[in-house]
């Protein structure tokens, strides 16, 4: 069975993070190692919660799997708290790259032409760090811009723009590239990818919805995640991610309570065996 590491935080209630890429992860019968960034009773989009910090439990961890020389066909990271955490999760990829892993970062940063409250007005450049290692990113378009040095024009993300966007962060060093939060006229939503190997792009979409929900960043890098471990090449990894995302809105859309917890993607889960048929 293969086996995935991926290193983020998680929340007692709430579907974000590791209790999102957790099950689903799993659902692609894919063994699903952990480690918690940090623990809180409930995520951040509520007015009040408890947070603990574990920052320096991360060497702890993994310095008991080292005895036993763990290995992982791939790491998933999603948010990281701080720069000492980026740090800290830099040295593992180096560690476990030598094992044969791939890694795949979601540089959780920012959204709406912002970073997210709490971060250092520089804090791209400790993300950057992960982002030249890894195998494959998936920014949104405010992170892409803060990883760019660019300006935040929602006015100017052409297809032509993406396409360069995606190729620009190429170069940083990382092969492929998906960029989520792509629109199409205003009832389509989706991804666009771009594989350095091969030198080819892809965009797929699915229905836009009028409300924005929390979390469905971490579903769709959990199904991207889930897809590539599983032998999807990266236009069918995304594919899957815009589809199953856009799917768990649906479940959602009419539940008055559901909205504030996160997307419903429990009764989605089964057709991730779909997936591959």
């Amino acid at each position: 069975m293969k086996r995935v590491l991926t290193i983020q935080d998680i929340s007692c209630i709430g579907r974000c993070s590791l209790t999102v890429a957790l099950p689903i992860i799993s659902s692609f019968e894919i063994e699903t190692a952990v480690i918690p960034t940090a623990v809180l009773s409930q995520h951040t989009a509520f007015d009040h919660f408890f947070f603990r910090d574990l920052t320096e439990e991360i060497p702890q961890i993994t310095g008991e799997w080292a005895k036993d020389n763990e290995r992982f066909d791939a790491v998933y990271t999603g948010y990281m708290g701080s720069k000492r955490q980026t740090e800290l999760v830099s040295g593992l990829f180096d560690r476990f790259r030598e094992n044969g892993s791939f890694i795949i970062v979601d540089p959780a940063m920012a959204d709406n032409g912002s970073l997210y409250a709490g971060f250092p007005d520089d804090f791209a450049k400790s993300m950057l760090s992960l982002v030249k290692k890894a195998d494959v990113i998936i920014p949104n378009l405010t992170e892409c811009c803060l990883l760019l040095g660019k300006e935040y024009d929602p006015s100017a993300f052409t297809k032509d723009r993406i396409i360069k966007m995606m190729k620009d962060l190429s170069d940083l060093g990382c092969a492929k590239v998906i960029i989520t939060g792509i629109g199409a006229g205003d009832e389509k939503l989706g991804a666009a990818g771009f594989d350095s190997n091969k030198n080819e792009c892809y965009f797929h979409f699915n229905e836009r919805f009028l409300k924005n929900f929390h979390g469905t960043g971490d579903v769709f890098a959990s199904v991207v995640t889930g897809s590539m471990v599983r032998g999807a090449d990266l236009d069918h990894a995304v594919k899957n991610a815009v589809d199953f995302t856009s799917l768990c809105i649906r479940y959602t859309i009419h539940d008055p309570d559901a909205r504030w917890y996160g997307v419903n993607f429990e009764p989605a889960l089964k057709e991730i065996p779909r997936m591959f048929e």
